[in-house]
């Protein structure tokens, strides 16, 4: 008797990185490779990593930070938010320290204010960034979407 592996989701980790130096904003990177644009740094968890190992992994890849995860802001699931197919985000709130770098799959990085809906995000960074603003105003990670009734 065989077994077959289930057909799931690949699982992805996002960050919404603050830093002293930049009071009010969050980084961003412009992506090095499809599909292109501004996004949050983050990237695929490796098998066999946990996803908070793999949120701080991929901050250091990208930006060159160490950063200290604060909070996870919520679970991303849409089946369209990635137009290379079903990616499943675990969203972490971090604080970065030291000096912000493009790396590996960034091409260049910025600080955002999350407010500036003018800059245009790929994926749904920008929903994730709203979901941020209430975090930060009310202290409340994102809502539960999506609950089959």
């Amino acid at each position: 008797m065989t077994s077959q592996r289930p057909r799931t989701p690949l699982l992805a980790v996002d960050l919404i990185i603050r830093h002293a130096s930049q009071p009010g904003r969050v980084l961003v990177i412009e992506r090095r490779n499809p599909p292109f644009g501004w996004a949050l740094p983050g990237g695929f968890v490796d098998d066999g990593e946990p996803v908070e190992a793999a949120a701080v992994r991929e901050a250091r890849e990208e930006t060159a930070l160490t950063v200290r995860l604060e909070a996870l802001l919520g679970v991303y699931s849409e089946p369209s938010r990635d137009a290379r197919g079903h990616t499943v985000s675990a969203v972490y709130v971090a604080r970065g320290e030291g000096e912000a770098q493009a790396q590996d799959d960034a091409r260049a990085l910025d600080w955002l204010d999350p407010e500036d809906r003018s800059f245009a995000l790929a994926f749904d960074h920008r929903y994730i960034l709203d979901d941020y603003l209430r975090y930060r105003a009310t202290g409340e990670t994102a809502p539960l979407r999506h609950i089959p009734r």
